[in-house]
């Protein structure tokens, strides 16, 4: 009774081993496979070990050339915002103005003491002209004096008196010159308090860095604007480029000026040329990675923000490679055909990297074996064969 029993239950496994194979391969099931003797036309390739170079795709954004985040330098209330996201703005054009009230009061007092400082000016060089007339004055009495003391015709307490007042002339003027170069110091530091409150004043006028395009606007009328706080972000147009982490193990593959594929998923099937423009001479710490940036052409429907792939590639190295046209991709599995004595086989096999036309195959074949090249739809494991070239 039980060896009854055996032979359905065999019978029922190879049907179901036969419908997972014809399933994997892609291919109708068993019983819709080509009649033993109707051998199949195929073009085969042998299994090769060739040089073939490391590859890797990163991704990153593209970013604009040059991207200003304008700031405020001072503190005062946004009485105006003359542009929205997504206005071209030319350099200069005022984007934010903020109150200047304030700031054109202290300007005005700052020119006030500029004024007056010069005036102080004026007055010390007259004070210095009148000190050096007093010791002209002094020296003159003095030779006189001196003079007459000499013939006796003076007496010693005149002469003390042409003396002293020699010494007082000479002292007044050294006075009187310490007097002007202090009023032309002040001077020199009111015009420079002048100039500080007059930028400080420009400060209130916050304009485009270059021409660009406006992306953001982080601020509303009536808002407080202080130091360091972002008002707006202005992008050059002039240029994109993408960005990217490169891994510390990878940075050898990036170089300089080297031409590089990029693909931009926003832009499907786009595959344009860039170079690389800048790599960064520290790693980051956090990702263990460099920054690297890649120039990319002008292209009408680039956008910052995009998010883009660069493919690079490193040195050759000997691997197993077949024509990509022979592999057969049924979700997550991979298979190809492999011809053995007349018939196709279907193998799983573990690719790696493409090639162009050609990938890397890591398990599942040996150099030498012959494998179809673009199977056509009626092949399925076991289907007899006629290779052609």
């Amino acid at each position: 009774m039980k060896a009854r029993y055996l032979f359905p239950l065999g019978g029922a496994v190879l049907v179901i081993a036969a419908a997972l194979v014809a399933r994997l391969a892609g291919r109708p099931e068993p019983e819709h496979a080509p009649r033993e003797g109707s051998a199949v036309a195929v073009a085969t390739q042998p299994v090769r070990t060739d040089e073939i170079a490391e590859t890797v795709e990163i991704g990153g954004h593209v970013r604009a050339r040059s991207v200003a985040t304008v700031m405020s330098r001072v503190v005062g209330e946004v009485r105006a915002v003359r542009v929205a996201p997504g206005d071209r703005v030319r350099m200069g054009a005022p984007l934010v103005v903020l109150d200047s009230r304030e700031l054109a009061a202290g300007a005005a007092r700052m020119t006030a003491s500029l004024e007056a400082a010069r005036h102080g000016v004026a007055l010390a060089q007259a004070e210095h002209r009148a000190a050096q007339a007093g010791l002209a004055l002094a020296q003159a009495t003095h030779r006189r004096i001196a003079d007459l003391h000499g013939r006796k015709s003076a007496t010693p307490h005149e002469l003390d008196q042409a003396v002293a007042a020699l010494r007082a002339a000479e002292a007044s003027l050294t006075s009187g010159a310490a007097r002007e170069a202090e009023a032309d110091a002040q001077v020199v530091a009111a015009t420079a308090g002048a100039e500080a409150a007059r930028v400080a004043v420009s400060y209130t006028v916050l304009s485009a860095p270059f021409d660009g395009v406006v992306t953001q606007k982080l601020v509303d009328v009536g808002n407080t604007a202080a130091p360091g706080m972002p008002l707006v972000t202005v992008e050059d147009v002039g240029g994109f480029r993408l960005e990217v982490f490169v891994d510390e193990s990878r940075i050898g593959f990036v170089s300089i000026g080297q031409a590089v594929d990029v693909a931009l998923d926003g832009v499907p099937g786009s595959s344009i040329k860039g170079h690389v423009s800048e790599v960064a001479r520290a790693v980051d710490p956090g990702l263990h990675a460099f920054l690297v940036k890649v120039e990319l052409p002008e292209q009408p429907l680039l956008r910052s923000g995009m998010f883009g792939r660069v493919r690079l590639t490193g040195p050759t190295r000997r691997a197993v490679v077949v024509p990509a046209a022979s592999l057969v991709r049924n979700g997550q599995l991979v298979s190809v055909f492999v011809v053995s004595e007349g018939r196709a086989r279907m193998r799983l096999v573990t690719p790696a990297q493409s090639d162009g036309d050609r990938v890397e195959i890591r398990a599942g074949l040996d150099e030498g074996e012959r494998v179809v090249v673009a199977p056509p739809p009626g092949l399925v494991d076991g289907s007899p064969v006629t290779e052609r070239t």
